[in-house]
């Protein structure tokens, strides 16, 4: 039996992710690509043809700031629409009744202070040594030399090493939803002294590895309980709360809170679950922002999507290929020609302004990319409502949910012969969180189309600036890479 958020049940009582993450896309598109709707509705192979209509939801919406704004409401409201709630009776209500349904719970909050002294210069871990001041600045420089990431990211780097006053977040409490998530900024939020406000699911050691890192750090480690704590949360269920089934209890909780309060969702599960906890964790922010209207949102997106990008990051592409070794050309034409293009072709046509992007990995699956579109419909959308917004893309990095799946792991390993980086969780983490800290400590740019807004400081890993399209080249990556791996 399935409790809390969840999918319809059809006439059988199944509750397919396919049917309904293809209703979603396509009424997405509805909009503004009736055609491409079509398209979507009637995919009768969706695990495998997802790919191309997650891509031309950025296709259609590239055209106008008012298409792509018509995509992400449209998509919302078909997310709220399709999913529902159910109880422990399998009775199902609609999704949005959570945005009223009272609590039959209050959670207090529990309390674990550091015991360090906050870090006062940001430090970023890297390769074994830890980065400040100017190797800092100059690994930065490194980064955008080789388009690990934009520019424009090193530049809000940059601001936050020269304001480590910021880095304390003083006046906010940052609460993180997937606390125990690696690519969470709440490990560097601590040191820095920080107050975060940490959601995830009731489990002992899940707890236990958040208090060790709380009481390490410097700064207030702010935790949802039910009944009083023994320990570092022993005894299940004393700590933490399951966000698909207590969204009024989360909201409650959260809505208590002191300081000004910003609400990140860094949570990730397998499958179908991912898209229950996005869904959950947007009626969640719906919820509490209606309550606390200066609520910041904060997101991390996959790079491994489809985005538009500026027109440098296609000329640094299209650079790249030209001045490929001649090996790379040599080896490159008879692939190409044996698989009929689909392999080591370029990323982008020269002229293209705004570029594609398209990452989409198919092994990481439709459910995965439903999951990461929505909080980018939720983000585009309240940014044009007036609402801060923290958006990053985040590179690739070999936590321990992607390294699991070893056709990843291995392209992970191999992708550095494509001009792609991969980092590593500790350095992932703690470089997105400094750039939570600048967004919000100074003025977020404001720009024209919402899709620049994406591509703001965004630490792609080089995808967006490698000169094949990454489709074309994972399956040699991973080749290469499990070829190094038995060496």
């Amino acid at each position: 039996m399935t409790h809390g958020v969840s999918f319809p049940a059809d006439a059988e009582g199944r509750r397919s992710t396919t049917r309904a993450g293809r209703t979603i896309v396509a009424e997405a598109l509805r909009p503004v690509d009736p055609v491409g709707a079509l398209g979507a509705e009637q995919d009768t192979a969706w695990r495998t043809g997802y790919v191309l209509h997650f891509r031309r939801l950025v296709e259609a919406g590239v055209a106008s700031p008012e298409a792509w704004l018509s995509i992400a409401e449209a998509g919302l409201d078909a997310v709220r629409r399709t999913l529902i709630v159910t109880d422990d009776d399998d009775r199902d209500e609609p999704l949005d009744s959570l945005t009223s349904a009272p609590a039959t719970r209050t959670l207090r909050t529990h309390e674990v202070v550091g015991t360090a002294e906050p870090q006062v210069d940001l430090v970023i871990p890297y390769r074994g040594r830890e980065l400040h001041g100017a190797d800092l600045r100059a690994q930065l420089d490194e980064w955008v030399a080789r388009g690990v990431m934009e520019p424009s990211a090193a530049a809000a780097v940059r601001e936050v090493i020269g304001h480590p006053e910021w880095l304390a977040l003083p006046g906010r409490t940052v609460a993180v939803l997937g606390a125990g998530a690696e690519m969470g900024p709440l490990a560097a939020l601590l040191r820095w002294g920080a107050t975060v406000a940490a959601v995830d699911l009731p489990r002992e050691a899940l707890w236990q590895r958040v208090a060790r890192t709380a009481r390490a750090g410097a700064g207030r480690l702010l935790v949802p309980v039910d009944a009083a704590p023994s320990g570092d949360g022993a005894g299940e269920g004393t700590w933490g709360a399951d966000l698909l089934a207590e969204v009024p209890e989360v909201a409650d909780w959260l809505g208590s809170l002191e300081g000004r309060l910003v609400l990140g969702n860094y949570l990730y599960a397998d499958g179908g679950t991912h898209v229950r906890v996005a869904a959950a964790a947007d009626v969640l922010a719906t919820r509490v922002t209606g309550v606390r209207q200066d609520t910041a949102l904060a997101f991390l997106a996959t790079p491994t999507d489809a985005f538009a990008v500026p027109h440098e990051a296609v000329e640094h592409s299209t650079r790249a290929y030209r001045e490929r070794s001649g090996t790379a050309k040599l080896v490159g034409r008879p692939l190409r020609w044996a698989t009929r293009g689909r392999l080591l072709h370029r990323a982008y046509p020269p002229a293209a302004d705004p570029g594609i992007s398209d990452a989409i990995v198919p092994v990481q699956g439709p459910n995965y990319a439903l999951a990461k579109r929505i909080q980018r419909w939720r983000a585009s959308v309240a940014r044009r409502d007036g609402q801060l917004v923290s958006f990053h893309v985040a590179p690739s990095t070999r936590t321990l949910s992607v390294v699991k799946n070893r056709a990843l792991a291995a392209a992970f390993a191999g992708a550095h012969r494509f001009g792609v980086e991969v980092f590593e969780p500790d350095t992932a983490n703690t470089l997105m969180a400094a750039l939570l800290v600048h967004d919000l400590s100074t003025d977020v740019p404001r720009h024209e189309h919402p899709w620049q807004d994406e591509a703001y400081a965004a630490v792609h890993g080089g995808l967006w600036r490698a000169a094949y399209e990454p489709r074309s080249a994972l399956g040699l990556a991973a080749a290469l890479g499990y070829a190094s791996a038995r060496t």
